[in-house]
């Protein structure tokens, strides 16, 4: 890195753009921030200065931001969320500010290479799949559209755990995305709250004679907020990610000190900060499942506290809470809002019920993101009477409310009654929170057109019936700024030339490449650009693993979190199936094909981590058989992420979406996969649904039972032991999984797996396996035809537009959030600027 000699006439080194103010502003962060001089910085501190470099040319838009949101009538959307998978910053704050060229120039001049300081980030793992990184996309949406907007969620210490392969086992180890420092992240330990847990109630009348409860807990725990700006493309907004933190409201005992109690001296330090401490605990033991409780309550509760002090702080009537902010359940977890947020304005601020309830039920949405029915969340009324007292008296109160009211709307019906109680009678008692979620929401949608009906249908059917106005549907979308421009900047390029570059904030505008479908020389570029893609992921692959790839080869990706309904297993049936028609066949034409599995079992799901190591075990007899390793190659890619997923997307040329019809609420890696020009092969399941009707059935590989007859099937007994006698090919493939074929001769490694199979078959794979090998061998086929691949390809990604999360996110600032855009205008605040705060009040704390 060479000397910046600053001249007489400069931009400022905070928000310069300059390549000359932008080296200058590197070298000082690195001097200054890390301390460090060239010829002794680690990667890691180059790193960080050029985070920093780029953070302060983000804070001017933030700062703005949030003094428009204080001082404009604006409402003000909250999205609730358990995980937020972000994805590292620094690429794409470079992409939405509009600069990466400009650094990436300052960077080579400094004599460094920017892929090498974007790859040294350390991803935030915030989040376990879909949930977080829809999250995520929502967020960037909501700041290109300038719409306000706040994330609340957790910063746990350790997210979702680092996956390696063992003897092809996942083994969990440790994330410490921490460990070398977070530059996105500014601390606020003045805008702290407190939490409370345990304890009992007391009630009183106060001196107006009204009656009051009284929480006495028997642990406080203090939360701390963390911000991270999240920028919008190409505007000037930038909101807020709030994510908090737990500590001891005393973090040192000093008399258990003295008197030699080591241990005990710094307990309540370690009981309080467990519950920021890592992203989902295994929930297998009674400790996990009141851990995950205590982290739900903790993070909605720092946001109500701080949603109703910004408001309160601003002059504005804790009446009229509901009209500066709308607050969205992102999925069922976040539920205990509803009563903390009654138990706020009732206890804290003396509102009446029936004013708490108005602005409450005014206030809150809730997205449900599944048709599973053990991930409706339920909650043992003991444990919720042990952490919550007073939520529980209070879900008490609103459950005798809703079913007075159900009773007088539907008399005699008890059925109903004990359907729609919050509280689920039978066996342990226990809390329903997708029900409490429900009652207590304005609005209530599903996340693709296929879900929300069968919500209205299945799931909450009832509430339904009691309320359909309050149900909608919004399906999902994802950004095209981290989807597509970051993660394949090539495609992206090519587009651009060819269209313009308003598809990035308006992918509608994709439909433009229409015509191009057919010209020879755009399809050249295109092959050509998607052939980069295959080599770099193979170069990757390489470099990772020591396994090459075939980049001629058919990409056949699958990467997504491991459930039994996504059926990552189906894929490996038809593998052997491959693998055993070529060995009884070793001249036969096929169509060599990589195969390229990734993604995360949960600790304590057992059978999903044997369908990972099924995987590696085939792959394993695969890789070591001649005869047939030139044509088909398994590949398990460890540690999937979105740092992962940016490579593996843009290579793909098919995507599996094969989970059973009916139990995918929607899916984004389907949409991830098609915007980069992968044809998919899957069932009518979820968002799959949509993107067949928008792209053309002509150019979807479609197969399988919908779930119309998948219904119709279990009604009429399904029976798939019958389906394995019937099949010859399936049976053997049965037979080779049972004789330790793959598993280097144990008989009983995928016992349970096959138990499963031929036993009840939850989510039958068995019935729908002939129709996917028979679609396979299209897909086969057609990839032969590389024109005619070509030109699908296009027309996937030209009819996409549809399933940006821009859409998604205007959708519901029109049908749910009921709020607009609201411009943000710069006013410069420098290191020039004097500080005069005479005529200002000062604030105690931080909003």
């Amino acid at each position: 890195m060479d000397t910046v000699v600053k001249s007489s006439q400069q931009d400022d080194d905070r928000t310069g753009l300059s390549i000359e103010t932008l080296r200058r502003a590197f070298a000082d962060n690195l001097y200054y921030e890390q301390g460090k001089f060239p010829a002794i910085a680690t990667l890691n501190d180059f790193y960080m200065a050029l985070a920093l470099t780029v953070r302060d040319r983000l804070l001017n838009k933030w700062i703005n931001t949030v003094q428009t949101y204080l001082h404009k009538d604006v409402r003000v959307v909250c999205y609730l969320s358990a995980e937020f998978l972000m994805g590292p910053h620094l690429g794409n704050a470079m992409i939405n500010l509009g600069i990466y060229d400009q650094v990436e120039k300052a960077v080579e001049e400094s004599g460094l290479n920017l892929q090498e300081l974007i790859d040294q980030e350390e991803e935030p793992g915030l989040g376990n799949g879909g949930l977080g990184r829809l999250a995520a996309c929502y967020l960037d949406s909501l700041a290109t559209l300038e719409i306000p907007a706040i994330g609340y969620g957790i910063r746990y210490e350790f997210g979702i755990f680092d996956q390696e392969i063992r003897d092809g086992w996942q083994v969990e180890t440790t994330d410490k995305w921490l460990r070398y420092g977070n530059p996105w992240e500014l601390p606020r330990p003045e805008s702290s709250v407190e939490v409370k847990f345990g304890g009992h109630t007391v009630s009183s009348l106060d001196e107006k004679g009204y009656h009051r409860i009284k929480w006495i807990p028997d642990r406080v725990v203090i939360g701390v907020p963390y911000d991270t700006p999240v920028p919008g493309y190409g505007t000037n907004t930038a909101n807020i990610l709030r994510l908090w933190k737990a500590e001891a409201l005393e973090s040192f005992d000093f008399s258990a000190f003295n008197t030699g109690d080591y241990v005990g001296a710094v307990n309540a330090k370690i009981t309080s900060e467990n519950i920021s401490k890592v992203l989902y605990p295994n929930d297998n033991v009674s400790q996990g499942k009141q851990l995950r409780l205590e982290q739900q309550y903790f993070f909605v509760s720092c946001a109500l506290q701080n949603i109703i002090d910004f408001h309160t702080r601003s002059g504005r009537s804790i009446h009229t809470l509901h009209e500066k902010f709308t607050l969205q359940l992102n999925d069922t977890h976040p539920s205990i809002a509803i009563p903390e947020l009654m138990r706020l304005l009732i206890d804290v601020h003396e509102l009446d019920w029936d004013t708490a309830w108005l602005v409450t039920t005014e206030a809150v949405n809730y997205t449900n993101h599944t048709l599973l029915p053990e991930a409706l969340e339920r909650w043992p009324v003991a444990l919720i009477g042990s952490i919550l007292p007073r939520h529980l008296e209070i879900i008490y109160e609103i459950n005798r409310r809703f079913l007075a009211q159900v009773r007088a709307d539907h008399p005699g019906n008890k059925e109903l009654l004990s359907r729609v109680s919050l509280i689920d009678e039978s066996g342990e008692r226990c809390v329903r929170m997708a029900h409490l979620a429900s009652v207590g929401s304005k609005n209530i949608n599903g996340v693709a057109a296929l879900h929300s009906e069968l919500l209205k249908s299945d799931v909450l059917s009832d509430f339904h019936e009691i309320s359909p106005q309050k149900f909608k549907n919004v399906t999902n979308g994802v950004t095209p700024r981290r989807w597509m421009l970051l993660s394949n900047p090539d495609l992206s390029r090519l587009i651009t030339e060819n269209i313009g570059a308003g598809w990035v904030t308006h992918l509608e505008n994709l439909k433009l490449l229409e015509p191009l479908a057919n010209d020879e020389s755009f399809k050249q570029a295109w092959q050509a650009v998607k052939r980069g893609n295959k080599l770099k992921l193979s170069k990757y692959i390489h470099d990772q693993l020591g396994l090459a790839v075939d980049p001629n080869s058919l990409f056949d990706i699958q990467v997504k979190r491991f459930h039994e309904y996504k059926r990552q297993h189906l894929n490996v049936l038809h593998i052997i199936t491959m693998y055993n028609f070529i060995k009884e066949n070793p001249n036969v034409d096929v169509t060599p094909r990589t195969f390229l599995f990734g993604g995360k079992a949960a600790p304590g799901y057992f059978i999903a981590k044997l369908i990972i190591k099924l995987i590696n075990s085939v792959a394993e007899v695969i890789g070591s058989d001649r005869a047939v390793r030139d044509k088909i190659k398994v590949i398990f890619l460890p540690n999937y992420s979105v740092t992962l997923g940016q490579r593996v997307y843009p290579a793909a040329d098919l995507s599996e979406q094969i989970s059973t019809a009916g139990k995918e609420a929607s899916g984004t890696g389907n949409m991830k996969f098609s915007l980069n020009g992968a044809l998919t092969i899957g069932t009518m399941d979820g968002a799959n649904v949509e993107i067949r009707q928008e792209v053309g059935a002509e150019n979807f590989f479609l197969f399988g039972l919908t779930e119309e007859e998948v219904k119709a099937r279990r009604a009429a007994g399904y029976r798939p032991h019958e389906e394995y006698l019937g099949n010859e090919r399936l049976k053997r493939i049965i037979d080779q999984l049972s004789s330790g074929y793959f598993s280097r001769g144990d008989e009983n490694l995928f016992r349970p797996l096959i138990d499963s199979l031929l036993g009840w078959d939850d989510y039958m794979l068995l019935a729908d396996y002939q129709s996917y090998i028979e679609c396979q061998e299209k897909v086969g086929h057609a990839y032969k035809q590389t024109d005619e691949w070509t030109r699908m390809s296009i027309l996937n990604v030209a009819r996409m537009g549809k399933f940006s999360s821009d859409r998604s996110v205007r959708e519901y600032c029109e049908n749910i959030w009921e709020t607009h855009p609201s411009r943000v205008e710069l006013t410069e605040q420098h290191s020039r600027t004097l500080l005069n705060v005479c005529e200002i009040p000062l604030i105690k704390g931080n909003l």
